[in-house]
């Protein structure tokens, strides 16, 4: 980077850590205003902060990896996870559901809708060990794929036997820790909505620069890496790699690591599986405490709508900076790893200046993936361990002093695991398709079955969790769809048995989750107690929201591809997913936003 470059990226760091200060003092009073932010935090703030944690440079260089070396069709393997499909289920249902309990942390949740008693107390305490547990794998993948970007433009050498993505994820972290512990959810949102601003501004320029300054050969290669090391470049065509549509098979080489993929159709119908469980069943860490944070069900739908339209511009940007990698490629000999396309790309073809610009933002992204990710998981802490088990009578000095202190020992073991593992895919495959493919069954099922209970959870959370680990020591190489199946079996069998072979949540903790929730699924028991007007009401509700996710999650599929097929000049199918957008965008309108204003407040 040019001088000028250091400079912009300099002053955007020092900026981050001002407006993440000027917070701390608000933030400083009580453990509600550190990670919830007395819920007074504006629906858009939410929304936007949660766009901006949503891109973060790991999930970014893997995803522009698949397009470049799959073409368009590469989005598909991200349904896994990088598209944040989950957002239309929380959109319609799950983001109000769980702002209804009006806790700090899911598994504050626990308490909710399991009781006070033993079940509910074990099934919190499972709750917080295994989302830290998956925080901290979480840190891990960010670390590595910062490290990678920031490495490639800070020329930081490696010493102590260490790796320079190792000291560059360090830094970026380091400086991220300043405001995230001194301020909390507010840092954390004003923050975000800063730097997604930045993110913007930087996404629009990419794309437009690829758009009216890069043209695909008729006739190019890619590459993909190998299983044993190294890689391989491989031939294709604009019109094969631009298409949208996927192939029932790759037919990659076997040797190659993302011959993984070749069953292609099968292995998109496992993701859109794994995201309807997922989806279902909500989500935790930083995701979710944005609806603990808002201020009543419209405004959970509000932040949800806001926040997926704005994520929407990630996809047109990757497919600008795949198009621009490929291009690069004809002049200059193909990208040879597909996850260093983001870093190489900007690094060749982005001007002084501009290139400050754009790195500040990426590393904008970074950082704000980062501090909601820290900030959330050292609630599980705080809130569900050490003053819910260890010092109940705590003070509010002592409880924000572990805030604090949760928050650096997350970082801390985050960055050590950083030392294990080779390659961002390998880690997010590992996340999504195994560590957080046990918590799935038990997650979901809590909402849907009356009969499930504490002891339920927690043994499906354990075993889940278990199964995953043995997974990853001893079949680390086995297809996703495997590690999924050997998760989640486990995870059910886990729930079963604790459920079964104990007694019931008791009557008055469900008839009040059922009563403030009002999920849909099988609470006949439950809802006998209630009167015949109060169900019509449910009933209607219920019926309206299922529709509605029925239309959500094409929608936010096709949302995102248009913008890609702008980028890639496929005018033909521009014009028809355009058709479908503007259907199930009035679908939406009429069955489920207009009826947004007459949701139910619960304070």
């Amino acid at each position: 980077m040019a001088l000028v470059d250091y400079g912009i990226v300099l002053v955007y760091l020092l900026g981050m850590i001002i407006v993440g200060l000027y917070f701390q003092r608000r933030a400083s009073s009580n453990i509600d205003s550190y990670f919830l932010g007395k819920r007074t935090i504006p629906w858009w703030a939410l929304g936007a902060s949660g766009m901006a944690s949503n891109l973060d440079i790991s999930g970014t260089m893997i995803n522009t990896a698949f397009v470049f070396a799959l073409g368009a069709s590469g989005f598909f393997i991200e349904i896994r996870g990088g598209v944040t499909l989950i957002m239309a289920f929380l959109m319609i249902f799950q983001g109000k559901w769980n702002r209804r309990a009006l806790v700090m942390t899911l598994a504050e949740w626990m308490h909710f809708r399991f009781g006070k008693g033993k079940q509910g107390d074990v099934a919190r305490l499972i709750a917080a060990i295994s989302i830290i547990t998956v925080t901290i794998a979480m840190i891990t993948y960010f670390a590595i794929g910062s490290g990678k970007f920031v490495g490639e433009f800070l020329g930081i050498p490696a010493f102590w036997g260490l790796s320079s993505q190792f000291w560059a994820a360090t830094l970026m972290i380091a400086l991220a820790m300043i405001y995230t512990v001194a301020s909390g959810l507010y840092g954390v949102i004003w923050t975000d909505v800063f730097q997604g601003v930045l993110i913007f501004g930087t996404i629009l320029y990419i794309c437009g620069l690829a758009f009216f300054s890069f043209n695909l050969p008729d006739l190019f290669q890619v590459s993909v890496p190998l299983r044993e090391g190294g890689f391989m470049a491989l031939n294709t065509t604009k019109d094969a790699w631009t298409s949208i549509l996927p192939s029932w098979n790759l037919n990659l080489p076997e040797q190659s690591a993302y011959s993984i993929y070749n069953l292609f159709g099968i292995a998109i119908l496992f993701y859109l599986l794994k995201v309807t469980i997922e989806g279902s069943g909500g989500t935790s860490q930083y995701m979710i405490q944005r609806f603990f944070a808002s201020r009543s069900d419209r405004e959970s739908g509000l932040l949800s709508l806001f926040w997926t339209f704005l994520l929407a511009f990630r996809w047109p940007f990757i497919a600008a900076i795949a198009t621009m990698g490929v291009v690069f490629g004809t002049q200059q000999g193909v990208i040879q790893d597909p996850e260093t396309v983001l870093p190489v790309v900007i690094n060749q073809l982005v001007p002084v200046g501009i290139k400050g610009f754009l790195i500040a933002g990426l590393m904008a992204a970074a950082m704000s993936t980062f501090d909601s990710t820290v900030n959330a998981g050292a609630a599980y802490w705080v809130k569900d361990i050490y003053q819910t088990y260890i010092n109940p009578k705590a003070s509010e000095k002592l409880l924000m002093r572990h805030s604090r202190w949760a928050s650096v020992a997350i970082v801390l073991l985050g960055l050590g695991f950083m030392l294990l593992i080779n390659n961002i895919n390998e880690i997010w495959g590992w996340i999504t398709s195994s560590l957080g493919a046990g918590l799935l069954i038990p997650t979901m099922l809590r909402w849907y079955w009356w009969r499930m209970n504490g002891y339920g959870f927690a043994w499906g959370t354990l075993a889940g969790m278990v199964a995953a680990v043995l997974q990853r020591l001893f079949l680390p190489a086995i297809p996703e769809y495997y590690a999924f199946g050997i998760a989640t079996s486990f995870s059910l069998i886990g729930v079963l048995l604790g459920t079964l072979f104990s007694e019931p949540t008791d009557e008055a903790t469900l008839l009040e989750f059922y009563k403030r929730t009002r999920p849909f699924g099988f609470w006949k028991p439950v809802r006998e107690k209630l009167e015949a007007s109060k169900l019509e009401e449910i009933n209607k509700e219920n019926r309206r929201d299922i529709w509605s996710t029925f239309m959500a999650v094409p929608w936010q599929v096709v949302l995102f591809l248009t913008g890609m097929t702008i980028i890639l000049k496929r005018w033909d199918e521009f014009a028809w997913l355009s058709l479908i957008l503007v259907a199930l965008s009035a679908g939406l309108y009429f069955n489920w936003f207009r009826h947004l204003s007459s949701e139910v407040r619960v304070d």
